[in-house]
Formats: C-alpha cells, structure tokens, sequence
C-alpha cells in the first residue's frame, strides 16, 4: 500500500487529484468537528485571507510539493517565489507553471535558498512556511531550520511581512527545541510590533496594525 502510494504521488496527475478532493476533505473535517489537523481548502482560505488583510502581493513558500498552494493562489499575487528541496517534484513545479512569469519555483534547502529568495522581496510579503521542518519529508536531525527561517524574515530590511507556519501541533517539543510559547516570547522580546498565535494548526506571525 505504502508503494502504490509513493508511485501516486509521484504521477503528473497527482496535483489534479488532490485538487479535486479539497472540497470533500473540508466538509468531512467540519462534519468530525473541526479537529486540530485542518484541511487544505481551509490553508489557502487562510493564506488568502491574510494577504488582503495587510494588501500583500508578494508570496513566498517553503515546501512547493504538487504546487497546490502556488496553483490556489496564483492570481491573487504578483511575484511568487516557492522553494521544494525534492529534484523531481521541484522539477515537475517548474514545468507546471513555466507559461507563468510571476511565479518562480527554486530547487534546494530552504535553509540556504530562503536568504536568497529574500533579496527578491522588495515589499512586504506572505511567507507560508511548509516544508517538512517536523521529519515526515525525510529531513531529520536539523531542528533549528525553521526557527532560523523566520528570525531571517523577522530581520528583512522590508518591514510588514506576514509569516503562516503548517503543522503548528508540531511546535510543542516534541519535534525539536523550538515551542509555541518559546516563539512567542523570542518575538515579543527580540522582534516588537509582531504578535504570534495558533488557530488551526497554522502559526501566525503577523504584524500589529
């Protein structure tokens, strides 16, 4: 079962089949009550609806995988830069968005690869950050990667960024040294004017308005 599975996810009409099965996936997580581990749909709602909040246009990510997000949000952003460190999987996103000149796909660690995107952002931006920093992509024993991605976004000469983290059940140590509370205190002392909080699994850093 594993290995059909391995072989679907690597099948060019995997991003199709995920796409379409969004909306049933968002209903049966209402219907079960909203459990703490949220749907797709209800990330590019969030994703959305935090851009028009601060009138960001620009759009960076950290764990491309099919180009779900890219494909959800493409529109909606004038610059989109989305980092994937699987060859095959970067490279089936840079061919799937080659006919869109807003959207560039980067191949790598976005340890390394995030500080270069970041001398492309000249405004601010929405960062959503997604890109197996628990272990189930298989990049294990590097627990400070994300804590470091986000202190490098928090330093941007550019000001007014807002940063959306997957997977924040992950943030209670188990994963790593990097907590909820351990962030949230981190910001409130080394970076003033941001605030964090969990809703829906998804870490929010965002600016005070």
């Amino acid at each position: 079962m594993r290995t059909l599975r391995k072989w679907l996810e690597r099948a060019p009409f995997y991003g199709a089949y995920k796409a379409l099965g969004h909306y049933p996936d968002y209903w049966y997580w209402r219907l079960r009550g909203r459990p703490v581990r949220s749907p797709h749909l209800l990330k590019q709602r969030v994703v959305l609806e935090h851009a028009r909040r601060y009138g960001l246009r620009t759009f960076v990510e950290t764990g491309t995988y099919h180009g779900e997000m890219v494909s959800a949000v493409k529109r909606d952003f004038d610059s989109i830069y989305s980092i994937e460190s699987d060859p095959q999987l970067a490279r089936q996103a840079a061919k799937k968005f080659a006919r869109r000149s807003n959207i560039r796909i980067f191949e790598g660690d976005s340890r390394l690869l995030l500080p270069e995107s970041l001398k492309l952002v000249t405004r601010p931006a929405l960062f959503w950050l997604d890109a197996g920093y628990y272990g189930w992509a298989g990049v294990q024993g590097d627990k400070d990667r994300l804590s470091e991605e986000i202190e490098a976004i928090l330093r941007h000469r550019v000001e007014g960024h807002v940063i959306l983290v997957d997977d924040a059940r992950w943030l209670d140590g188990r994963a790593g040294p990097l907590t909820i509370e351990g962030l949230k205190s981190r910001i409130a002392s080394g970076f003033p004017g941001h605030r964090a909080e969990v809703l829906y699994d998804i870490l929010r850093i965002t600016p005070e308005l």
